[in-house]
């Protein structure tokens, strides 16, 4: 299961989290899809910080802590991506940042656990939510909103 469903939370206006503040980052090597996403994502309110690598990457989770992260898979290999979501998730040098909601983005139309159903380790590359690229806006619109709602507890 690729969308973990979680309760319900979030900084909300009648039913609609506020993305004023919120910091995504995008880690992606395409350049174009960077400079779009963050367009979108700017407009909605967003703060939108960028890495064209997982190295890099990693390396803005540490500095900017970001609210949410937008990854791609296939950077300077078939399965960066999966990478950087395992570190974040399960190394210990990057645990402070564990609980940071992945949106996973990909040309590949298989999510982890339908690419490798025997791979008993799947738990660690799966993200929080998976969008097959090219991306349907209304909907990543709508998962980065759900993803920036785990991050955030209701006021008050």
């Amino acid at each position: 299961m690729v969308e973990k469903e979680k309760a319900p939370a979030g900084r909300s206006v009648g039913g609609t989290i506020m993305a004023e503040n919120l910091k995504v980052l995008i880690i992606d090597d395409d350049q174009d899809f960077r400079a779009s996403a963050r367009s979108l994502l700017e407009s909605q309110g967003y703060v939108v910080f960028e890495a064209g690598s997982g190295r890099e990457g990693l390396r803005r989770v540490v500095e900017q802590r970001p609210d949410l992260i937008v990854l791609d898979i296939m950077m300077e290999c078939d399965t960066e991506g999966y990478g950087v979501n395992q570190a974040i998730k399960f190394q210990d040098a990057y645990a402070d940042y564990r609980d940071i909601p992945i949106v996973m983005t990909s040309s590949i139309d298989l999510t982890p656990d339908e690419r490798f159903p025997m791979a008993g380790e799947v738990d660690m590359i799966r993200p929080d939510f998976y969008l097959t690229k090219p991306l349907d806006i209304p909907r990543f619109l709508e998962v980065v909103q759900r993803a920036a709602a785990l991050c955030h507890p209701q006021e008050g």
